[in-house]
């Protein structure tokens, strides 16, 4: 269950990609309730961080719906925090430390990640467990049709946005450290079950009749196709940080979600981007006049098997049915959690909506509409 909240907590808040940027972009002065001891902060950076020195200003990113994160200040330079919420939690959930681990063992295999500087494993610091990395300069693009630039360079976004996904599921778990990452077997058998069983157990957000239809066919449908990578979870290109002036990304962000998976699944739940309406999350589905520059999917997902060493994906369109059950899933949750007013997020109920949409959606990849 611990996967599935931390999962419906970063989606929660977030908002169609009209209002993305203005809501999870920059930084705030710190909210009430999620303050931080600048001292006690600057005096642990300056053991433990090379390089530290104050005075030390903070601020909060708007977004960091899971883990609170916070733009560090000095004279000098600039840092990011990633911070456990505070107060009583499910054990195993908002585990800083394993997206501390998973992006050092990255970094080792020149992936484009923030480097991590410490980890701090003790509450009296700060109040909860954290860690510090390296502020990433560049941009975020929130819509996928990525606006404001030419089509040689959209060209070229996307195509590096392929390829590091793609290096990503060529790194070798065991090889940096990171074959206990995860369980190694039955990724899809386990992902279903576990979001089906959430589906299932939350009477309050109600039953659908195109989720049920989906979920049957993909127990019916599981492909026999196997394959372990370290798996991002989320990887969408509004979780990318492309260099300032060149068209290549430099830095991967929101790992909480990473674990060791299937990384054709992995692949899928990226490139549904192609499927998915821009209010929703990312999307291309529905967008009229789509810019020159934007592979036609296809290609795309030639790109990504060229790359991988794959003559090609024999059940992609499992794996993107399945993509879109695992979101609607999530947001079923969602619109539980708002019915209950149980919801950390005023936009919680509004979200939550979106349940039926995404079950529809990927009924209708499986054929079950």
């Amino acid at each position: 269950m611990v996967a599935c909240q931390e999962d419906q907590a970063r989606l929660e808040g977030s908002q169609g990609m009209s209002g993305a940027a203005d809501h999870f972009a920059g930084t705030t002065p710190v909210r009430a309730g999620f303050e931080i001891d600048a001292d006690a902060l600057g005096h642990w950076m300056a053991d433990q961080v090379d390089g530290f020195a104050g005075p030390l200003t903070i601020d909060q990113f708007r977004g960091g719906q899971s883990n609170p994160t916070y733009r560090l200040t000095t004279p000098g330079r600039r840092y990011v925090l990633r911070r456990k919420p505070m107060g009583m939690l499910l054990k195993g959930a908002h585990a800083v430390e394993r997206e501390a681990r998973v992006l050092s063992a990255l970094e080792r295999a020149a992936i484009p990640v923030p480097h991590v500087f410490a980890l701090c494993t003790d509450d009296k610091v700060i109040g909860s467990w954290f860690y510090i990395m390296d502020m990433v300069e560049g941009r975020i693009f929130w819509e996928a049709a990525v606006p404001g630039v030419s089509t040689q360079e959209r060209a070229a976004i996307f195509d590096s946005m392929n390829e590091t996904m793609a290096r990503l599921h060529n790194v070798d778990p065991a090889a940096i450290g990171l074959g206990d990452y995860g369980k190694t077997d039955r990724y899809i058998e386990r992902q279903l079950a576990r979001w089906s069983r959430q589906y299932v157990d939350d009477p309050d957000a109600g039953r659908d009749p195109s989720m049920d239809r989906l979920i049957a066919w993909l127990e019916d449908n599981i492909p026999t196709a196997a394959g372990t990578a370290v798996v991002h979870g989320d990887y969408r290109i509004d979780n990318l940080i492309f260099h300032p002036t060149e068209p290549r990304v430099v830095a991967i962000l929101d790992w909480e979600l990473s674990t060791l998976g299937h990384p054709l699944a992995d692949f899928a739940n990226h490139a549904i981007f192609y499927h998915m309406p821009p209010h929703i999350v990312a999307g291309l589905a529905g967008v009229k006049g789509v810019p020159d520059g934007v592979p036609v999917e296809a290609d795309y997902v030639a790109a990504y098997c060229r790359r991988t060493g794959r003559a090609g994906i024999p059940d992609y369109d499992f794996y993107l049915a399945f993509s879109f059950f695992r979101m609607a899933a999530i947001f079923h949750g969602i619109r539980g959690r708002a019915l209950r007013g149980t919801a950390a997020s005023a936009q919680a109920a509004e979200r939550g909506e979106h349940f039926f949409e995404l079950a529809q959606i990927g009924a209708r990849m499986a054929g079950v509409a």
